[in-house]
């Protein structure tokens, strides 16, 4: 009896999930497209042909990796703004970050690379925050006018200042809590027309 042999998306398949379990088992450092290959039962010529080296594919099987997170519903903006950061410090710190930011320091200045990743796609992360923003305002508790991504990313943005200047993955709550009610709530709250206070 023999083997069909795994065309098309069934092999781009079966090689991002042997990328992902290289990935969660070894790390980016212990990637490699020989053990990737021999795990997806192809050889590397196969890998090639879809990604040119190591990290656009460990970038691919991050993705495979990371799930779609839906935004929270807290039922407060303060609540889904927290609920927001704490998952990402949550992350940052975890196995599945630590590969996120041995992929980022491979990635360099390679942006196109880096775009692809879920949490530094600026779309991504965008639309995730103006989800939660425009519940709050269909709630009341904000303006139309604070829908602007560059509000609604204000938090994110500074969470991850705090991880490049204190050098570490994870930030204590309490940073979280001052981010949230000394800065973004406050911008988001001063957004309205003019007049408004």
């Amino acid at each position: 009896m023999t083997q069909t042999r795994r065309r098309g998306a069934a092999l781009e398949e079966a090689i991002l999930r042997a990328a992902a379990d290289e990935l969660t088992e070894n790390g980016f450092a212990g990637l490699t497209m020989d053990r990737v290959a021999q795990r997806a039962g192809t050889n590397k010529n196969a890998i090639y042909r879809r990604w040119p080296d190591r990290l656009a594919l460990g970038i691919a099987a991050y993705r495979h990796l990371a799930t779609a997170i839906q935004p929270p519903d807290t039922g407060t903006l303060r609540g889904d703004a927290l609920e927001l950061l704490r998952r990402a410090n949550r992350h940052w710190s975890s196995p599945l970050g630590a590969v996120l930011r041995d992929l980022l320091a491979a990635a360099g200045s390679a942006q196109k690379l880096v775009a692809q990743l879920p949490e530094q796609s600026t779309d991504a992360m965008a639309a995730m925050w103006l989800t939660v923003l425009g519940r709050a305002v269909a709630r009341g508790e904000a303006a139309p006018e604070s829908l602007h991504p560059r509000v609604a990313t204000v938090a994110i943005v500074l969470l991850r200042n705090e991880f490049v200047t204190r050098g570490v993955p994870s930030a204590p709550d309490e940073v979280l809590t001052e981010i949230v009610d000394e800065v973004y709530l406050p911008l988001v709250r001063h957004r309205g027309p003019p007049g408004r206070d």
